[in-house]
Order: C-alpha cells, then structure tokens, then sequence
C-alpha cells in the first residue's frame, strides 16, 4: 500500500516551510486582475460615480417627496396654466399640471440617476473585477446606488478595503 504524503514539505520540527513559526498556515498571496495602475483608476471612477450617483439620489428622492407628499415638481420655462403668464423656474402642481410647455425637471431628475446608476454599475464591476472579490461584495456595491446616503458609506469602506490590500500585497498588482 502506498503511504499517502503531505501536499507542502515540512520541516524537522513538523510546521509546514511556507506555514508560520506557531504552526498557522502562512497566509495565501493575493493576486489582483490588474496592476496597480489600473486599480487605482478603477477606484477613482468608483468614487466619483458613487458619489454623482448618491447625490442624484438625494434629488430623487426631494423630487419624489415634493411629488407625492406636496403635488408639486419643478419647472423651467412655458406657460402657467392657471393665469397663462409666462413661467419662469420654479415649483409648480402636478396634477393638474401648473405649467404648459414647459421642461419638467423632476422628470429630468429621474432620467439622469437611472442612467447615472448603469454608469455606476460599471465602475462597481470595473473594480470588483480587478480586485477579484466574492460575489457578495459586487452587490454591496450595487446597493450604494439604491438606498440613499448608502453610496457614501459603502465607498468609504471600500476605499480603505482596497487601500489596505494594495498597501499589504504590493507584489500581487505587478503583472507586467
């Protein structure tokens, strides 16, 4: 019968060579999807597109209040529908619509953070990828930009998540 062997080779006193002095395995290296470089600019689109993204946001969420609580949204330019004077900017009824003719910011609010949100989305795969993270993390990521102030904390940690792993690996970005 053949005597099964240990994977890593170990010493006389019985720890393993690549295993810490008290018998803890050592730690395994880590290895990025990029270098340093790219990780780093990755992280720096992350941090303005969560914050774009948290503050539009915060509109959203003033506009959808002032809609639903006030019956009023934001205008600029056309018509005001009651006295047909020309409206300038400002806020004006819903339903039925103060203003004729004119642009509808409230409208243009939700536009811009849904598709600021895809943007986000990206820079959120762009570094989950390059740090090579679970699962999980991509959508702890994603959450930022749904639940508001949530992109502000969310990036606040991850900041200092990659910080540290780029601080504590400086050999496992160098890929060239």
């Amino acid at each position: 019968m053949i005597e099964p062997k240990p994977a890593v080779p170990s010493n006389e006193s019985g720890t393993s060579q690549s295993g810490a002095s008290d018998g803890r395995p050592a730690a395994k290296k880590r290895r990025f999807g990029g270098t340093e470089a790219q990780i780093r600019s990755a992280l720096k689109f992350y941090k303005v597109m969560a914050y774009l993204t948290g503050i539009m946001l915060l509109l959203l969420c003033v506009e959808l209040i002032a809609r639903y609580a006030f019956g009023v949204s934001l205008y600029a330019g056309g018509t005001d529908a009651l006295t047909g004077r020309p409206f300038g900017f400002g806020l004006a009824a819903s339903e039925p619509k103060g203003v004729i003719g004119g642009v509808n910011l409230s409208v243009t609010v939700l536009i811009v953070h849904g598709w600021m949100y895809v943007v986000y989305l990206i820079s959120d795969f762009r570094l989950w990828s390059l740090m090579r993270w679970p699962f999980t993390k991509f959508i702890l990521l994603a959450l930022g930009g749904v639940v508001p102030l949530m992109s502000f904390i969310v990036e606040k940690k991850f900041h200092a998540e990659v910080e540290a792993e780029l601080a504590a690996n400086p050999q496992a970005s160098k890929r060239y």
